[in-house]
Protein backbone atom coordinates (compact mmCIF):
# COMPACT_ATOMS: atom_id res chain seq x y z
CA UNK A 1 0.00 0.00 0.00
CA UNK A 2 1.50 3.35 -1.07
CA UNK A 3 2.11 5.65 1.87
CA UNK A 4 0.26 8.94 1.97
CA UNK A 5 2.05 12.27 2.11
CA UNK A 6 1.23 15.94 2.63
CA UNK A 7 0.15 17.93 -0.41
CA UNK A 8 2.36 20.85 0.59
CA UNK A 9 4.92 22.06 3.08
CA UNK A 10 2.27 24.38 4.54
CA UNK A 11 0.05 21.37 5.17
CA UNK A 12 2.82 19.61 7.10
CA UNK A 13 3.61 22.70 9.19
CA UNK A 14 -0.01 23.45 10.06
CA UNK A 15 -0.92 19.85 10.92
CA UNK A 16 2.23 19.40 13.03
CA UNK A 17 1.70 22.76 14.73
CA UNK A 18 -1.97 21.87 15.19
CA UNK A 19 -0.89 18.74 17.05
CA UNK A 20 1.43 20.74 19.30
CA UNK A 21 -1.02 23.61 19.81
CA UNK A 22 -3.61 22.51 22.30
CA UNK A 23 -4.86 22.89 25.82
CA UNK A 24 -1.31 23.28 27.12
CA UNK A 25 -0.90 26.49 25.11
CA UNK A 26 -4.22 28.19 25.60
CA UNK A 27 -5.06 26.98 29.09
CA UNK A 28 -2.02 25.77 30.99
CA UNK A 29 0.55 28.29 29.74
CA UNK A 30 -1.43 31.39 30.80
CA UNK A 31 -2.24 30.15 34.29
CA UNK A 32 1.35 28.91 34.80
CA UNK A 33 2.61 32.33 33.75
CA UNK A 34 0.19 33.85 36.25
CA UNK A 35 1.30 31.51 39.04
CA UNK A 36 4.98 32.09 38.33
CA UNK A 37 5.33 35.83 38.19
CA UNK A 38 4.61 36.66 34.56
CA UNK A 39 7.38 38.18 32.42
CA UNK A 40 10.46 36.33 33.65
CA UNK A 41 8.66 32.99 33.41
CA UNK A 42 7.88 33.73 29.75
CA UNK A 43 11.53 34.53 28.95
CA UNK A 44 12.84 31.40 30.68
CA UNK A 45 10.17 29.32 28.94
CA UNK A 46 11.30 30.55 25.52
CA UNK A 47 14.91 29.65 26.34
CA UNK A 48 14.05 26.10 27.40
CA UNK A 49 11.79 25.65 24.39
CA UNK A 50 14.82 26.30 22.19
CA UNK A 51 17.30 24.08 24.06
CA UNK A 52 14.97 21.20 25.04
CA UNK A 53 11.77 21.18 22.97
CA UNK A 54 13.20 21.86 19.51
CA UNK A 55 16.02 19.25 19.68
CA UNK A 56 13.65 16.46 20.76
CA UNK A 57 11.20 17.50 18.04
CA UNK A 58 13.93 17.16 15.38
CA UNK A 59 14.57 13.63 16.65
CA UNK A 60 10.94 12.50 16.42
CA UNK A 61 10.65 13.97 12.94
CA UNK A 62 13.96 12.40 11.87
CA UNK A 63 12.87 8.93 12.98
CA UNK A 64 9.60 9.36 11.10
CA UNK A 65 11.05 10.75 7.89
CA UNK A 66 13.94 8.29 7.68
CA UNK A 67 11.66 5.30 8.17
CA UNK A 68 8.44 6.39 6.47
CA UNK A 69 6.60 4.43 9.19
CA UNK A 70 4.65 4.99 12.40
CA UNK A 71 6.77 4.75 15.51
CA UNK A 72 6.75 0.99 16.25
CA UNK A 73 7.61 0.04 12.67
CA UNK A 74 10.06 2.97 12.50
CA UNK A 75 12.13 1.49 15.33
CA UNK A 76 11.98 -1.93 13.66
CA UNK A 77 13.32 -0.47 10.42
CA UNK A 78 16.07 1.72 11.89
CA UNK A 79 17.35 -0.28 14.87
CA UNK A 80 20.22 -2.74 14.71
CA UNK A 81 19.41 -6.48 14.42
CA UNK A 82 18.45 -7.95 17.79
CA UNK A 83 17.83 -4.55 19.42
CA UNK A 84 14.69 -3.91 21.45
CA UNK A 85 14.09 -0.20 20.88
CA UNK A 86 10.84 -1.06 19.13
CA UNK A 87 9.29 -2.00 22.47
CA UNK A 88 9.02 1.72 23.15
CA UNK A 89 6.86 1.94 20.03
CA UNK A 90 4.16 -0.08 21.79
CA UNK A 91 4.29 2.23 24.81
CA UNK A 92 4.12 5.27 22.54
CA UNK A 93 1.03 3.85 20.80
CA UNK A 94 -0.54 3.23 24.21
CA UNK A 95 0.34 6.77 25.26
CA UNK A 96 -1.58 8.27 22.34
CA UNK A 97 -4.62 6.19 23.28
CA UNK A 98 -4.44 7.15 26.97
CA UNK A 99 -4.07 10.82 26.00
CA UNK A 100 -7.27 10.66 23.97
CA UNK A 101 -9.09 8.87 26.80
CA UNK A 102 -9.27 12.22 28.63
CA UNK A 103 -8.38 14.83 26.00
CA UNK A 104 -11.63 14.16 24.14
CA UNK A 105 -13.54 15.01 27.32
CA UNK A 106 -11.71 18.30 27.84
CA UNK A 107 -12.09 19.20 24.17
CA UNK A 108 -15.80 18.51 24.67
CA UNK A 109 -15.83 21.03 27.53
CA UNK A 110 -14.56 23.70 25.13
CA UNK A 111 -17.23 22.81 22.56
CA UNK A 112 -19.91 22.83 25.26
CA UNK A 113 -18.94 26.31 26.46
CA UNK A 114 -18.75 27.67 22.90
CA UNK A 115 -22.35 26.50 22.41
CA UNK A 116 -23.46 27.92 25.77
CA UNK A 117 -22.07 31.37 24.98
CA UNK A 118 -23.33 31.36 21.37
CA UNK A 119 -26.84 30.36 22.47
CA UNK A 120 -26.97 33.04 25.16
CA UNK A 121 -27.02 30.73 28.19
CA UNK A 122 -24.59 33.01 30.05
CA UNK A 123 -26.65 36.12 29.43
CA UNK A 124 -28.27 37.65 32.51
CA UNK A 125 -26.32 35.38 34.87
CA UNK A 126 -24.90 36.97 37.98
CA UNK A 127 -21.20 36.58 38.69
CA UNK A 128 -21.71 34.03 41.46
CA UNK A 129 -23.92 31.92 39.19
CA UNK A 130 -21.12 31.26 36.68
CA UNK A 131 -19.47 28.67 38.95
CA UNK A 132 -22.66 26.62 38.95
CA UNK A 133 -22.60 26.28 35.14
CA UNK A 134 -19.31 24.40 35.18
CA UNK A 135 -20.27 22.25 38.15
CA UNK A 136 -23.64 21.39 36.58
CA UNK A 137 -21.90 20.28 33.39
CA UNK A 138 -19.49 18.03 35.29
CA UNK A 139 -22.34 16.42 37.23
CA UNK A 140 -24.37 15.67 34.08
CA UNK A 141 -23.33 12.37 32.39
CA UNK A 142 -25.56 13.10 29.38
CA UNK A 143 -24.21 16.61 28.79
CA UNK A 144 -20.60 15.43 29.09
CA UNK A 145 -21.32 12.38 26.91
CA UNK A 146 -22.84 14.41 24.08
CA UNK A 147 -19.88 16.81 23.88
CA UNK A 148 -17.32 13.98 24.01
CA UNK A 149 -19.23 11.96 21.41
CA UNK A 150 -19.35 14.86 18.96
CA UNK A 151 -15.59 15.32 19.38
CA UNK A 152 -14.78 11.64 18.82
CA UNK A 153 -17.17 11.12 15.90
CA UNK A 154 -16.16 14.34 14.12
CA UNK A 155 -12.47 13.58 14.57
CA UNK A 156 -12.62 10.08 13.15
CA UNK A 157 -14.98 11.05 10.32
CA UNK A 158 -12.47 13.68 9.18
CA UNK A 159 -9.58 11.21 9.47
CA UNK A 160 -11.51 8.64 7.42
CA UNK A 161 -11.08 10.87 4.33
CA UNK A 162 -7.33 10.40 4.50
CA UNK A 163 -4.33 12.56 5.31
CA UNK A 164 -4.66 15.13 2.50
CA UNK A 165 -8.44 15.20 2.00
CA UNK A 166 -9.28 14.87 5.68
CA UNK A 167 -6.75 15.90 8.31
CA UNK A 168 -4.69 18.31 6.21
CA UNK A 169 -7.62 20.06 4.55
CA UNK A 170 -9.60 20.51 7.78
CA UNK A 171 -6.55 21.57 9.79
CA UNK A 172 -5.74 24.30 7.26
CA UNK A 173 -9.23 25.74 7.68
CA UNK A 174 -9.28 25.45 11.47
CA UNK A 175 -5.76 26.86 11.93
CA UNK A 176 -6.58 29.83 9.69
CA UNK A 177 -9.70 30.52 11.75
CA UNK A 178 -7.86 29.90 15.03
CA UNK A 179 -5.07 32.36 14.19
CA UNK A 180 -7.58 34.96 12.97
CA UNK A 181 -9.74 34.69 16.09
CA UNK A 182 -6.76 34.87 18.44
CA UNK A 183 -5.53 38.08 16.79
CA UNK A 184 -9.02 39.62 17.02
CA UNK A 185 -9.30 38.70 20.70
CA UNK A 186 -5.80 40.02 21.48
CA UNK A 187 -6.53 43.33 19.73
CA UNK A 188 -9.74 43.60 21.74
CA UNK A 189 -7.73 43.16 24.95
CA UNK A 190 -5.78 46.30 24.09
CA UNK A 191 -9.01 48.28 24.31
CA UNK A 192 -9.93 47.17 27.85
CA UNK A 193 -9.69 49.94 30.42
CA UNK A 194 -7.21 48.90 33.08
CA UNK A 195 -5.81 46.09 30.95
CA UNK A 196 -2.39 47.73 30.61
CA UNK A 197 -1.43 46.41 34.05
CA UNK A 198 -2.04 42.91 32.70
CA UNK A 199 0.30 43.47 29.77
CA UNK A 200 2.97 44.77 32.15
CA UNK A 201 2.63 41.79 34.49
CA UNK A 202 2.71 39.34 31.59
CA UNK A 203 5.54 40.75 29.49
CA UNK A 204 7.80 42.73 31.83
CA UNK A 205 10.18 40.72 34.07
CA UNK A 206 9.73 41.64 37.73
CA UNK A 207 11.81 39.95 40.41
CA UNK A 208 9.24 40.83 43.09
CA UNK A 209 6.59 38.83 41.25
CA UNK A 210 9.06 35.94 41.00
CA UNK A 211 9.75 36.05 44.75
CA UNK A 212 6.02 36.00 45.47
CA UNK A 213 5.68 32.96 43.19
CA UNK A 214 8.16 30.91 45.24
CA UNK A 215 11.54 32.10 44.04
CA UNK A 216 13.65 31.89 40.89
CA UNK A 217 14.33 28.15 41.22
CA UNK A 218 10.63 27.37 41.33
CA UNK A 219 9.95 29.55 38.29
CA UNK A 220 12.80 27.95 36.31
CA UNK A 221 11.48 24.45 36.98
CA UNK A 222 7.94 25.42 35.98
CA UNK A 223 9.17 27.06 32.76
CA UNK A 224 11.37 24.06 31.92
CA UNK A 225 8.52 21.61 32.38
CA UNK A 226 6.08 23.64 30.27
CA UNK A 227 8.67 24.09 27.49
CA UNK A 228 9.23 20.34 27.44
CA UNK A 229 5.56 19.35 27.34
CA UNK A 230 4.27 21.99 24.92
CA UNK A 231 5.42 20.27 21.71
CA UNK A 232 3.86 16.89 22.59
CA UNK A 233 7.10 14.95 22.04
CA UNK A 234 7.85 11.54 23.52
CA UNK A 235 5.07 9.28 22.29
CA UNK A 236 5.27 9.48 18.52
CA UNK A 237 2.46 12.00 18.05
CA UNK A 238 4.86 14.17 16.03
CA UNK A 239 6.87 11.28 14.57
CA UNK A 240 3.98 10.19 12.36
CA UNK A 241 4.00 13.52 10.51
CA UNK A 242 7.71 13.14 9.88
CA UNK A 243 6.85 9.88 8.11
CA UNK A 244 4.54 11.80 5.76
CA UNK A 245 6.85 14.72 4.95
CA UNK A 246 9.23 15.34 2.04
CA UNK A 247 13.00 15.75 2.24
CA UNK A 248 12.97 19.26 0.76
CA UNK A 249 13.58 21.08 4.06
CA UNK A 250 15.96 20.46 6.96
CA UNK A 251 14.27 19.25 10.11
CA UNK A 252 15.82 21.95 12.29
CA UNK A 253 14.15 24.62 10.14
CA UNK A 254 10.82 22.83 10.25
CA UNK A 255 11.05 22.23 14.00
CA UNK A 256 11.75 25.90 14.68
CA UNK A 257 8.81 26.90 12.49
CA UNK A 258 6.47 24.51 14.34
CA UNK A 259 7.76 25.68 17.73
CA UNK A 260 7.34 29.33 16.66
CA UNK A 261 3.68 28.78 15.73
CA UNK A 262 3.12 26.90 18.98
CA UNK A 263 4.73 29.72 20.95
CA UNK A 264 2.81 32.41 19.06
CA UNK A 265 -0.49 30.88 20.14
CA UNK A 266 0.69 30.49 23.75
CA UNK A 267 1.91 34.09 23.97
CA UNK A 268 -1.20 35.46 22.29
CA UNK A 269 -3.39 33.49 24.70
CA UNK A 270 -1.74 35.35 27.54
CA UNK A 271 -2.30 38.66 25.75
CA UNK A 272 -6.02 37.83 25.71
CA UNK A 273 -6.32 36.58 29.27
CA UNK A 274 -4.11 38.82 31.44
CA UNK A 275 -5.46 42.24 30.35
CA UNK A 276 -9.00 40.91 30.82
CA UNK A 277 -8.19 39.62 34.30
CA UNK A 278 -6.57 42.88 35.41
CA UNK A 279 -9.26 45.02 33.79
CA UNK A 280 -11.98 43.26 35.77
CA UNK A 281 -10.02 42.71 38.96
CA UNK A 282 -9.74 38.92 38.98
CA UNK A 283 -6.69 36.79 39.80
CA UNK A 284 -4.56 35.68 36.81
CA UNK A 285 -3.18 32.70 38.73
CA UNK A 286 -6.38 30.80 39.45
CA UNK A 287 -5.29 27.52 37.86
CA UNK A 288 -7.55 25.44 35.58
CA UNK A 289 -10.64 27.28 36.81
CA UNK A 290 -9.24 30.31 34.98
CA UNK A 291 -10.87 29.14 31.74
CA UNK A 292 -14.24 27.84 32.90
CA UNK A 293 -14.98 30.07 35.88
CA UNK A 294 -12.79 33.20 35.96
CA UNK A 295 -12.97 34.15 32.27
CA UNK A 296 -16.74 33.55 31.91
CA UNK A 297 -17.17 35.92 34.86
CA UNK A 298 -15.18 38.49 32.91
CA UNK A 299 -17.12 37.97 29.69
CA UNK A 300 -20.56 38.37 31.28
CA UNK A 301 -19.49 41.75 32.68
CA UNK A 302 -17.93 42.90 29.39
CA UNK A 303 -19.63 44.92 26.67
CA UNK A 304 -20.71 42.49 23.92
CA UNK A 305 -19.57 39.69 26.23
CA UNK A 306 -21.63 37.06 24.44
CA UNK A 307 -19.69 37.69 21.23
CA UNK A 308 -16.28 37.74 22.91
CA UNK A 309 -17.06 34.68 25.01
CA UNK A 310 -18.25 32.78 21.96
CA UNK A 311 -15.14 33.71 19.96
CA UNK A 312 -12.86 32.72 22.84
CA UNK A 313 -14.38 29.27 23.29
CA UNK A 314 -14.55 28.67 19.54
CA UNK A 315 -10.82 29.43 19.52
CA UNK A 316 -10.32 27.02 22.43
CA UNK A 317 -12.36 24.36 20.60
CA UNK A 318 -10.25 24.69 17.46
CA UNK A 319 -7.02 24.57 19.46
CA UNK A 320 -8.00 21.35 21.21
CA UNK A 321 -9.65 19.73 18.20
CA UNK A 322 -6.60 20.13 15.93
CA UNK A 323 -4.71 18.07 18.50
CA UNK A 324 -7.51 15.50 18.59
CA UNK A 325 -7.43 15.08 14.80
CA UNK A 326 -3.63 14.79 14.75
CA UNK A 327 -3.47 12.13 17.45
CA UNK A 328 -6.40 10.23 15.92
CA UNK A 329 -4.41 10.15 12.66
CA UNK A 330 -1.45 8.75 14.59
CA UNK A 331 -3.59 5.99 16.10
CA UNK A 332 -5.15 5.11 12.72
CA UNK A 333 -1.76 5.07 10.97
CA UNK A 334 -0.32 2.80 13.67
CA UNK A 335 -3.14 0.30 13.18
CA UNK A 336 -2.63 0.45 9.42
CA UNK A 337 1.14 -0.08 9.68
CA UNK A 338 1.12 -2.71 12.40
CA UNK A 339 -1.81 -4.83 11.20
CA UNK A 340 -1.89 -4.01 7.48
CA UNK A 341 -5.46 -2.75 7.80
CA UNK A 342 -7.21 -0.44 5.35
CA UNK A 343 -7.84 3.12 6.52
CA UNK A 344 -11.57 2.40 6.73
CA UNK A 345 -11.09 -0.62 9.00
CA UNK A 346 -8.49 1.15 11.14
CA UNK A 347 -10.76 4.20 11.50
CA UNK A 348 -13.80 2.21 12.61
CA UNK A 349 -11.93 0.04 15.12
CA UNK A 350 -9.88 2.88 16.60
CA UNK A 351 -12.97 5.12 16.72
CA UNK A 352 -14.99 2.59 18.69
CA UNK A 353 -12.00 1.91 20.94
CA UNK A 354 -11.42 5.55 21.79
CA UNK A 355 -15.12 6.19 22.38
CA UNK A 356 -15.42 3.29 24.84
CA UNK A 357 -12.16 4.16 26.61
CA UNK A 358 -13.23 7.81 26.94
CA UNK A 359 -16.32 6.86 28.97
CA UNK A 360 -14.57 6.45 32.35
CA UNK A 361 -13.25 10.02 32.18
CA UNK A 362 -16.70 11.38 31.27
CA UNK A 363 -18.26 9.47 34.16
CA UNK A 364 -15.40 10.24 36.54
CA UNK A 365 -17.04 13.50 37.59
CA UNK A 366 -20.43 12.00 38.31
CA UNK A 367 -21.32 8.27 38.23
CA UNK A 368 -17.73 7.14 38.87
CA UNK A 369 -16.66 10.08 41.03
CA UNK A 370 -15.94 7.63 43.86
CA UNK A 371 -12.93 6.28 41.93
CA UNK A 372 -9.91 8.23 43.10
CA UNK A 373 -6.25 7.70 43.92
CA UNK A 374 -5.32 10.14 46.63
CA UNK A 375 -6.85 13.40 45.45
CA UNK A 376 -6.78 12.41 41.77
CA UNK A 377 -9.92 11.51 39.84
CA UNK A 378 -9.90 9.47 36.63
CA UNK A 379 -8.94 12.38 34.37
CA UNK A 380 -6.13 13.42 36.72
CA UNK A 381 -4.78 9.87 36.87
CA UNK A 382 -4.76 9.49 33.09
CA UNK A 383 -3.11 12.88 32.67
CA UNK A 384 -0.51 12.04 35.33
CA UNK A 385 0.40 8.82 33.53
CA UNK A 386 0.89 10.58 30.18
CA UNK A 387 2.55 13.76 31.44
CA UNK A 388 4.81 12.33 34.11
CA UNK A 389 5.78 8.95 32.68
CA UNK A 390 5.03 8.37 29.00
CA UNK A 391 6.18 11.74 27.65
CA UNK A 392 9.45 12.28 29.58
CA UNK A 393 10.58 8.65 29.52
CA UNK A 394 9.60 8.38 25.85
CA UNK A 395 11.55 11.53 25.00
CA UNK A 396 14.60 10.14 26.76
CA UNK A 397 14.35 6.88 24.82
CA UNK A 398 13.97 8.68 21.48
CA UNK A 399 16.92 10.91 22.35
CA UNK A 400 19.17 7.98 23.24
CA UNK A 401 18.05 6.09 20.14
CA UNK A 402 19.12 9.00 17.93
CA UNK A 403 22.49 9.85 19.52
CA UNK A 404 23.69 6.56 21.02
CA UNK A 405 25.90 4.10 19.12
CA UNK A 406 23.62 1.36 20.47
CA UNK A 407 20.65 2.94 18.71
CA UNK A 408 20.26 4.52 15.30
CA UNK A 409 23.61 6.35 15.71
CA UNK A 410 24.22 10.09 15.77
CA UNK A 411 25.67 10.18 12.23
CA UNK A 412 22.46 8.78 10.75
CA UNK A 413 20.40 11.22 12.81
CA UNK A 414 22.59 14.17 11.76
CA UNK A 415 22.38 13.24 8.08
CA UNK A 416 18.58 12.98 8.22
CA UNK A 417 18.12 16.23 10.12
CA UNK A 418 20.34 18.13 7.67
CA UNK A 419 18.79 16.76 4.48
CA UNK A 420 17.12 19.55 2.50
CA UNK A 421 17.29 23.33 2.44
CA UNK A 422 17.40 25.40 5.59
CA UNK A 423 19.19 25.58 8.94
CA UNK A 424 21.72 22.82 9.55
CA UNK A 425 22.41 21.13 12.86
CA UNK A 426 26.11 21.47 13.69
CA UNK A 427 28.17 18.50 14.81
CA UNK A 428 29.46 20.44 17.81
CA UNK A 429 25.89 20.38 19.20
CA UNK A 430 25.87 16.60 19.50
CA UNK A 431 27.79 16.41 22.84
CA UNK A 432 25.11 18.64 24.34
CA UNK A 433 22.46 16.23 23.04
CA UNK A 434 24.31 13.22 24.42
CA UNK A 435 25.36 14.44 27.86
CA UNK A 436 23.33 17.50 28.90
CA UNK A 437 19.89 17.04 27.34
CA UNK A 438 19.30 13.63 29.02
CA UNK A 439 19.99 15.23 32.40
CA UNK A 440 17.47 18.01 31.73
CA UNK A 441 14.82 15.46 30.75
CA UNK A 442 15.51 13.43 33.90
CA UNK A 443 15.11 16.62 35.95
CA UNK A 444 11.73 17.26 34.27
CA UNK A 445 10.74 13.66 35.03
CA UNK A 446 11.69 13.90 38.70
CA UNK A 447 10.04 17.30 39.05
CA UNK A 448 6.82 15.87 37.65
CA UNK A 449 6.83 13.07 40.22
CA UNK A 450 7.54 15.24 43.26
CA UNK A 451 5.77 18.41 42.08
Amino acid sequence: MKREGFSSRLGFILVSAGCAIGIGNVWKFPFLAGQNGGGLFVIIYLLFLLIIGVPILTMELAVGRASGKSIYQAYRKLEKPGAKWHLHGRIANLGCIVLMMYYTTVSGWMLNYAFKFASGQFQHLKTQQVDAVFNKMLLSPSEMMIAMSITVIAGFVICSFGLQNGVEKMTKVMMALLLSIIVILALHSFTLKGGQAGFKFYLMPNIRNVEKAGGLGHVIMAAMSQAFFTLSVGMGSMEIFGSYMSKDQTLLSESITIASLDTFVAIMSGLIIFPACFAFGVAPDSGPSLIFVTLPRVFINMAFGQIWGTLFFVFMTFASFTTVMAVFENIIASFMDNFNWTRKKATVISGVTIFVLSLPCVLGYNVLSWITVGSKNILDMEDFLVSNFILPIGSLIILLFCVSRYGWCQDNYLNEVNTGKGLKLKRWMLPYFRYVLPVLIIIVFIQGLIG
